[in-house]
């Protein structure tokens, strides 16, 4: 039997050749390697990036601005190199073709992996540039293909259909488990989407499927394992590219298996509608070694190796004749999964900060898994029913139905059980007039100190109602929500970067932040409880300070003293924290969820208060009173409600009262208590929240707030309020009276800080529940220098409001603590810096008080 196809008659027959030679093994060993150090070096450089982010932002230290770019470019050196040599060296086609695809989608990487050195906190901009480098980088591609004349089919309709099917069976746990954001966001995230998955079609378009397609049709084990796999690692390196730190990761695992499946839909859509009929006797069957034979006479001549063949007279690549592909098949399932990380998460929330509890990387992690899940049996199901030698590729008709009903579904899924609506972030205003509040009588005692309270009151809400008055009537007429604030004289809004800029604009605004909203979880993150037992009597922390001695022997345990709380609420259920409530209708304001009673989730502010005030030997100051407001929702905050808490304690106000016109000054707490701080990751700049510590200090309340837990790194005490000169701020020590690690440090400028330091390692106090936990940090050293003072100040009440004094009482009265180091250069200017003026001392400290 002849090899070759018959020679045209009168010709003569051709010289014998000799039989090709085997090719070489070795050009798709060095691919396979290739791919497995391109898979490894991405996914270990990537959630390396990321887990570097957390670190410094743990770490409380200023953003790498330089870690992302870098990251990137050394991906693009290290798996560009061998993916080029795959594209010039071996001789064959489908491994040149790995090359070029893999060397094509690095580079991408590299384009977009630059847009991370944009500030996570500017969302929109980062999807605007994205979007923009997506769709420039597929032009050029598209130009690069043209230049080679590389083959191209018309998209075929089953095929679309059914890459739209796979989109969006990708985007349904997202749209189930995550939330979109605000409505400029969520456009923009669907630009950026659909310019990826335009730059997907040009990564894997006709000419490269056709290196991998062998035969008519083509051998489907070859097409849509070999092929797939090439795709899927492609696709890989450009998930890389994809989203801010940590919105790219979930892409990693969903959308490389979309490789296979895409892999499949090409076999369908090149397989003939019918079956063909068997060739004549006198030709030869298909080469096995996957050479197209000479074409016979009369017959169009037979495409280069290595790229698609022609197509057949009157088909035009059409998909009736099955020469059709799949580039819009490829747009639309890539798209569709990568608009479900980009628009349904925030990146943002993407941390280990909210790691500990059901909150958001939870539920990332839980729809990157069932993403994978899908797009496993998205894989094995399209190869399955689409690319075996004798199945029939499906209808259109079954194609555009399975697609509508996934799109049905999606729908009914985001309006059910996912989480539906909007939720961007919003605008922190900051206008340029503050209330002057000079002139304030520093009057002490109670009475004095209400006074005080009532003119702050009054001079703030005056300044705010007049210099507001246009903005507020120009965001009416705009119809864009706002909440004007008066202790900060400032005004929250709705809007994205065309307000911001609209606002910056005018003339009595000083600046514009972004407010930070978290978006709405699935199910709620669970309630924080304590398992440790009641202690059996004052707790060692009570007892290194001497609280327990000022009740025993002085007989002074906080009476008629109220300290605020500023937190994630309070459990106020109790035991410990029951019978200290205020009550009435202004002890309690929950902007977050509206709570009409003390409740906390947390579990952060239940504890904080326990130290402060709690009985049974956990508090200081277990005779004093509390009132309390949540400002943190799952440990996250923004300047807005950190504001509005504030503003609640200067001039307490009932369920639904305006702040403005309703706030009680005389009702306010003598001292708050404050275990938060401000990073600029939440909206804050240093002088954020400035005003409002001024005013409370001019109205006599005085404001202890937590160092931070970034140290042991000199200059650490930096977010919002610690750094404040007119703050009482604190840090923490251990059982050996050792500054710990994690307390933050100064040297701050304009201020001494840390002020003191007292008990936060290791601090047993109460949990929501009715239980008790131990936990560390100097948000639990803080509360109990707020106990001190309701000590103190229950000890001689003339000296309410007479902050100098208190605190040079508190410094005067300090015991030695011993300072530690980073390293041994590291001193952070001396140790007053890190100890501040030392341990409180609560019996000294009463004692001195009492005079």
């Amino acid at each position: 039997m002849e090899i070759g196809p018959p020679f045209p008659a009168g010709q003569p027959a051709p010289l014998p050749t000799a039989a090709p030679a085997r090719s070489s093994p070795w050009p798709v060993v060095a691919a396979v390697v290739a791919g497995c150090w391109t898979v490894g070096f991405v996914v270990v450089s990537q959630l390396g990036g990321w887990l570097a982010d957390q670190i410094v932002l743990a770490s409380g230290l200023h953003r790498v601005v330089w870690l992302w770019p870098a990251t990137v470019l050394f991906t693009v050196l290290l798996v560009g190199a061998p993916a080029l040599s795959l594209a010039l060296l071996p001789r064959s086609p489908a491994v040149r073709a790995t090359g070029r695809a893999w060397l094509a989608a690095a580079l991408v990487l590299g384009a977009l992996g630059l847009l991370r050195a944009l500030p996570p906190v500017h969302h929109e901009a980062y999807l605007a540039a994205l979007a923009a480098t997506a769709a420039l980088a597929a032009l050029v591609l598209r130009a690069l293909a043209r230049r080679a004349a590389a083959p191209h089919r018309p998209s075929a309709p089953t095929a679309t259909l059914l890459g739209v099917a796979g989109g969006l069976a990708l985007l349904l746990p997202w749209v189930w488990l995550g939330a979109l954001g605000g409505l400029l966001e969520t456009v923009l995230a669907g630009l950026a989407a659909a310019a990826l998955g335009v730059l997907a079609g040009a990564l894997l378009d006709d000419a490269f499927w056709s290196r991998f397609a062998v035969g008519e049709p083509p051998r489907p084990a070859r097409l849509v394992l070999v092929g797939g796999l090439v795709a899927g690692v492609a696709l890989l390196v450009l998930a890389a590219g994809v989203g801010q730190s940590g919105a790219q990761l979930p892409l990693l695992l969903t959308l490389p298996p979309a490789g296979f499946a895409l892999a499949a839909l090409h076999a369908a859509a090149r397989r003939p509608a019918a079956a063909t009929p068997a060739a004549p006797p006198d030709t030869a069957p298909a080469d096995p070694s996957g050479t197209a034979p000479a074409d016979p006479p009369g017959t169009a001549p037979a495409a280069p190796p290595g790229t698609a063949p022609a197509d057949p007279p009157g088909t035009a690549g059409s998909e009736p004749g099955g020469r059709a592909g799949v580039r819009a098949a490829t747009r639309w399932l890539v798209g569709l999964a990568v608009f479900g990380p980009l628009a349904c998460t925030d990146p943002e929330e993407i941390t280990l900060v909210l790691a500990n509890t059901r909150d958001v990387p939870f539920w990332v992690a839980a729809a990157a898994g069932a993403g994978l899940a899908v797009a496993a049996v998205l894989a094995v199901a399209y190869g399955v029913l689409l690319a075996r030698p004798r199945s029939r590729r499906p209808s259109r008709r079954v194609a555009g139905v399975t697609a509508a009903a996934l799109l049905v579904a999606v729908g009914a899924v985001a309006v059910g059980a996912g989480q539906p609506g909007l939720h961007g972030e919003r605008l922190f205003v900051v206008l340029r007039e503050q209330a002057d509040l000079d002139g304030v009588p520093a009057t002490a005692g109670r009475a004095g100190r209400d006074a005080r309270a009532g003119e702050v009151y009054r001079r703030l809400v005056d300044t705010a109602e007049r210099t507001q008055a246009d903005l507020r009537r120009d965001l009416r007429r705009l119809r864009l929500d706002h909440t004007p604030y008066y202790l900060v004289n400032a005004v929250e809004v709705d809007g994205g970067p065309a307000v911001r800029a609209w606002l910056s604009r005018r003339p009595e605004v000083a600046r514009v932040l972004v407010s930070q909203r978290v978006r709405p979880l699935p199910a709620p993150a669970g309630r924080s409880r304590g398992t440790a037992p009641a202690p059996a009597g004052p707790e060692w922390n009570v007892r290194m300070i001497g609280a327990d001695r000022v009740w025993s022997q002085l007989g002074v345990d906080g009476s008629g003293i109220v300290v605020g709380s500023s937190d994630s609420g309070v459990d106020g259920g109790h035991p410990a924290l029951a019978a200290g409530f205020r009550g009435g209708d202004d002890s309690w304001y929950d902007p977050w969820d509206g709570t009409r009673s003390p409740t906390d989730q947390g579990g952060h502010g239940t504890h904080t208060v326990g130290s402060a005030v709690g009985r049974g030997g956990i508090g200081v100051a277990p005779g004093a009173q509390w009132v309390g407001c949540v400002n943190l929702d799952r440990n996250l905050g923004n300047p807005g409600y950190y504001l509005g808490c504030l503003q609640f304690m200067l001039a307490p106000f009932p369920p639904g009262g305006n702040p403005f016109t309703d706030g009680r000054p005389a009702r306010a707490p003598e001292i708050l208590t404050n275990s938060w701080g401000c990073p600029p990751i939440e909206g804050c700049d240093p002088r954020a929240l400035r005003p409002a510590t001024a005013a409370l200090e001019a109205a006599g309340i005085l404001v202890v707030a937590a160092a931070g837990n970034t140290g042991p790194y000199c200059g650490s005490i930096d977010d919002p309020p610690a750094p404040y000169a007119d703050v009482l701020t604190v840090g923490a020590v251990d059982q050996r009276r050792r500054v710990t690690d994690f307390s933050s440090r100064g040297p701050v400028a304009g201020a001494a800080k840390p002020d003191l330091v007292a008990p936060g390692d290791e601090v047993l106090s109460a949990m929501p529940g009715g239980g008790y936990a131990a936990l560390s940090g100097t948000s639990m050293a803080t509360p109990q220098v707020a106990g001190v003072v309701a000590l103190m100040w229950s000890a001689n009440p003339a000296l309410v409001g007479d902050l100098p004094r208190t605190r040079q009482i508190l410094r005067d009265t300090a015991t030695p603590a011993d300072a530690t180091y980073a390293s041994r250069t590291e001193t952070c200017g001396g140790d007053a810096n890190i100890t501040g003026a030392g341990l409180v001392d609560a019996y000294a400290a009463v004692r001195a008080a009492r005079g």
